[in-house]
This record gives structure tokens, sequence and C-alpha cells, in this order.
């Protein structure tokens, strides 16, 4: 029963996540910027832990890249934010340092780990500060828009929640 628990939890992130991005997103730099994919991360990384978020942002960055709405550079990004976001808060224990985490993983390992992806992947021979404006635009305000939900959540939920599985 507590595998069923997470995998409807992770299905909802996931849910959540992808549609998010068709109506919450905003130009950044060279790139949109879609924040509903942060607010999952930290919310999911504080909820179900850094291996579930983790595959919950690759499965998000996989739909969107399926029906149009990212590039491949939503998988490194998204991915070690959310694994940072759940490290630092499971290491601190405090929702802050999952927004830190997110924000750090994502707008700035993130960033600098876009520029061989990209070369890899998308033959493309951008700077290695090319990429870091607009992941850092993305990750803030996606992280503290999941912090501002979680605000709103009390620890006692949060407990209840991870007890579940």
């Amino acid at each position: 029963m507590r595998k069923t628990y997470l995998l409807t939890y992770m299905a909802v992130f996931i849910a959540i996540g992808t549609l998010g991005a068709q109506f919450l997103w905003f130009p950044a730099g060279i790139a949109k910027a879609y924040p509903v994919q942060h607010a999952v991360n930290v919310i999911a990384a504080i909820t179900l832990g850094p291996g579930p978020a983790v595959v919950i942002a690759f499965t998000i960055g996989l739909l969107r890249n399926m029906i149009g709405l990212g590039t491949l550079l939503a998988f490194p990004g998204a991915m070690i934010g959310a694994f940072l976001a759940g490290m630092l808060y499971r290491w601190v224990g405090k929702k802050i340092a999952a927004v830190f985490g997110e924000i750090i993983g994502t707008g700035i390992i993130g960033s600098l780990f876009a520029v061989p992806f990209a070369k890899l992947f998308m033959n493309s021979g951008t700077g290695a500060l090319f990429f870091m404006p607009s992941f850092l635009a993305s990750s803030i305000s996606g992280a503290f828009i999941g912090w501002i939900i979680l605000l709103k959540v009390t620890q006692e939920h949060i407990i209840r929640l991870q007890g579940n599985y």
C-alpha cells in the first residue's frame, strides 16, 4: 500500500509540472522560464525525498519534450536541482534549505552542466555563463513559489505524508 501512495503522489506531481508548464512561463533571456517545474522539485524533494524528486523531474522533462514544451536542457538542470534540494532538506531539516538547493542545483550547477550537455546533444558551442541567467530566473522564481506553498503546509502534514510510504 505504501508504494501505491508514493506512485500516486509522484503521478500527481508529474501532472502538475507538465500541465503547469503550458500555463505559467515567462521569457528569461535566451530561454523560457518554467517556474512550476522548480516549485514541484522543491515540494517533491521535501515531501517525498531526493530519489522520487529526481524521477519526477526527469519524467516532467521527458513529457515536456514529447509534447514540444521543452528542450533537452530541461533534464540536467531540473534533475540536479531536485536532487540537491532533497539532500539539503534531508541534511538541514529546514524547508528553506530545499529552496537554496534547487536554486544552486539548477541555477548554478545545472546551468554549468548544460554547456557540455548542449555541445554533446544539441551541437551548440555556447559559453559557460550563457545559460546561467535564464536558469537562475526560472529556478529562483519557482523555488520560492514552492516554498510559499509549503509555508501553508504544516510540518505535521509533511510527516504524515512521509509516513504513508
